[in-house]
C-alpha cells in the first residue's frame, strides 16, 4: 500500500516545565516551532503539515510563521503524562475528516529537534516506500560513547559491574559493535499502523532505522540545550537551509 500522501504532524503542547514555552523559544532568531514549519515547506514529499497544540499562544505563533493549525488539541491529550501516540492518532483522524483524504503515512516532526534536514525526510520516506514489510522508520545516531564499552552499574555490594553482559568480550574500544540511539529527529509510520496500533511497537513491529549524524541530533529540553544549539548554529557546525 502506498505511503503517499504524507501527513506531517508538529506536536507542540503548551505548559512545558523544563524550559517554559520551549516550543516557541527563540533559536537563531526564530521561534523553535518555525524551524520545523520551514523544514516541512522544503520537503516536496509532504502533502500537508499541521500543528497539533492545545495552546492559543503557540497556535498564534505557528500561524505567524506560516504554519497550519486546523484544529486545537483536546486538553485530555495535552497532559504532562500524555504519550505521543494518541496525539498522532487524533491528528490523523481530524485531518482525514477535514480533508476527506486517506493519508498513506504520518511523519512526526518534533519542534525540539531542529537539526533535521530535508534530505532526512526524503531518505526516511524512501526507506519506508522501498520496504513493504516495515511499518515505520525511526531516526537514530551513534552517541559519542559506546554503552557496551563504558556503561557500568553499581549494585548493592558497592562494586561496579558492566551494564552489558557481553562487555567483557571486548578489550579495545575499536572492536565493540556500534550502538545507535533513537534521537527524536523524526519518525515516520504507515497510516494503518498509526490507526490500528495502541503503541508504536518499535521492536514488536518491523521498523527501519534512518541514521543521521550525531552532530545534528539536537534535542532541546532545557535552557542549556537551547544555549548549546544556539552556539552550534552560530559557529556553523550545523547549517540549516532555511536560515
Amino acid at each position: 500500500m502506498s505511503i503517499h500522501p504524507v501527513l506531517a504532524v508538529i506536536p507542540a503542547r503548551g505548559g512545558s516545565r523544563g524550559l517554559p514555552d520551549k516550543n516557541i523559544a527563540v533559536l537563531a532568531g526564530l521561534p523553535l516551532i518555525a524551524h520545523s514549519i520551514r523544514l516541512s515547506k522544503l520537503c516536496a514529499e509532504i502533502a500537508k503539515c499541521v500543528i497539533s497544540t492545545d495552546s492559543a499562544q503557540i497556535a498564534a505563533v505557528a500561524r505567524d510563521c506560516g504554519g497550519d493549525v486546523p484544529f486545537m488539541r483536546p486538553a485530555a491529550l495535552a497532559r504532562d503524562d500524555t504519550p505521543m501516540w494518541p496525539v498522532l492518532r487524533h491528528a490523523l483522524v481530524e485531518m482525514e475528516l477535514c480533508d476527506r483524504v486517506r493519508y498513506g503515512s504520518v511523519l512526526l516532526l518534533s519542534p525540539t529537534s531542529p537539526g533535521r534536514l530535508p534530505e532526512d525526510v526524503t531518505n526516511a520516506i524512501r526507506l519506508l516506500n522501498e520496504d513493504g514489510h516495515a511499518v515505520g522508520v525511526v531516526a537514530a545516531s551513534k552517541p559519542p560513547f559506546n554503552p557496551r564499552w563504558v556503561c557500568i552499574e553499581m549494585p548493592a555490594d558497592g562494586y561496579m559491574r558492566q551494564s552489558f553482559p557481553d562487555g567483557h568480550n571486548y578489550v579495545r574500544r575499536q572492536d565493540v559493535p556500534p550502538v545507535y540511539r533513537v534521537n527524536g529527529a523524526l519518525y515516520l509510520w504507515r497510516r494503518d499502523h498509526v490507526a490500528t496500533s495502541e503503541t508504536p511497537q518499535y521492536f514488536e513491529a518491523p521498523h527501519r532505522m534512518l541514521e543521521i549524524p550525531e552532530s545534528r541530533a539536537i534535542d532541546i529540553d532545557s535552557v542549556n540545550d537551547l544555549r548549546l544549539a544556539e552556539l552550534i548554529l552560530r559557529e556553523g557546525l550545523v547549517r540549516l537551509p532555511w536560515l
